[in-house]
């Protein structure tokens, strides 16, 4: 086991979530009330945000921010395609169900970005602020595409198509990030400076507690799960570590740092689990949330804290290695 992986293993914020699995594998009645969880989630948001936008003003906006904004935006709207092809083909899945379970796949997890994000930071490999841009951007492009691939945006979606729009484009999650990314630009270092011993400080703990309620969450959705097939479990792994290759190779290809790279693999491996079920419940309400939740939530998210984002940092390193090897 090498130094990076260890690091991944030993790190709090992984094993607050596997003490979270674990404690709802042993059937404890360890739980986070729900408004808690919901403000933790809210403070996380927003501190990933305004860090982001910091950096940023340092940084200012070149060529390799829009870079990489172009490579996510990109990836997220083609994603659900590969998804939507497997699911529909290995997986079986009818076509509502494989354009739902596609939508979230080419969508983004806030929490496992943030997670890898301080993986990649003790492991010396720093993503650039401007990676939450990237985050934001990717979180509506594959709803679109899902949908396109379910029924096309002129089938009956059962909810108003406007309200579906408002859903996509301004759901919590999108609107706190861009929010809170623009205010740390605007504010800059000396203005984040008021704010930084609370969004500074308390981070990585709350962080550490959030997880553990995700832990608990995605155990004991496992242990309930009842559409679930071999099919879609295998689908639900194989999936994150084909994306988190191919968004880290895509990073280095286009000239992002080790860690930036890494942090665009993490994004393409990850499966969205808040913004994405919240639209489909509105636009595809026949979809199955046992479906794709369950993939989302109890078994990629899972896979990619424990194991792909150790993985997918090896990987950049790996290929950075490569590059400055190459004559």
């Amino acid at each position: 086991m090498d130094a990076s992986t260890l690091q991944t293993f030993t790190s709090p914020v992984v094993l607050f979530f596997v003490l979270g699995m674990a404690a709802a594998f042993a059937r404890s009645d360890l739980a986070i009330p729900e408004a808690t969880a919901k403000g933790m989630s809210l403070y996380l948001m927003a501190a990933i945000g305004l860090k982001g936008g910091v950096a940023v003003s340092k940084s200012g906006i070149d060529g390799t921010v829009l870079a990489a904004l172009a490579a996510g935006i990109g990836a997220s709207f083609l994603i659900p395609f590969l998804a939507y092809a497997v699911l529909k083909g290995f997986g079986r899945l009818d076509r509502i169900n494989a354009g739902a379970v596609a939508a979230h796949y080419g969508s983004v997890s806030v929490v496992t970005f943030v997670t890898a994000v301080e993986i990649l930071d003790v492991q010396s490999k720093p993503p650039g602020g401007y990676m939450v841009a990237v985050m934001a951007a990717m979180e509506t492009p594959a709803i679109l595409t899902g949908l396109l691939l379910a029924r096309g945006m002129g089938g009956k979606s059962g909810q108003p198509k406007g309200e579906m729009l408002h859903e996509v484009f301004f759901n919590a999650s999108v609107v706190l990030l861009l929010g809170a990314f623009a205010i740390g630009m605007i504010g800059g270092a000396d203005g984040f400076a008021e704010v930084s011993p609370f969004f500074e400080a308390g981070f990585k703990g709350v962080l550490c507690i959030f997880l553990l309620d995700m832990g608990l969450i995605a155990a004991r959705r496992i242990m309930d799960a009842r559409a679930l097939t071999w099919r879609l479990a295998a689908i639900a792994i194989g999936l994150p570590l084909f994306n988190g290759f191919v968004g880290t190779a895509l990073g280095t290809a286009i000239g992002l740092d080790v860690g930036s790279a890494a942090a665009l693999g993490v994004l393409c491996a990850s499966a969205s689990y808040i913004a994405v079920p919240a639209a489909m419940r509105l636009a595809l309400p026949e979809a199955d949330p046992g479906i794709y939740l369950t993939m989302s939530l109890s078994l990629t998210f899972p896979f990619n804290i424990l194991i792909n984002i150790g993985l997918i940092s090896a990987t950049a390193s790996l290929l950075a290695g490569m590059g400055a090897a190459a004559p």
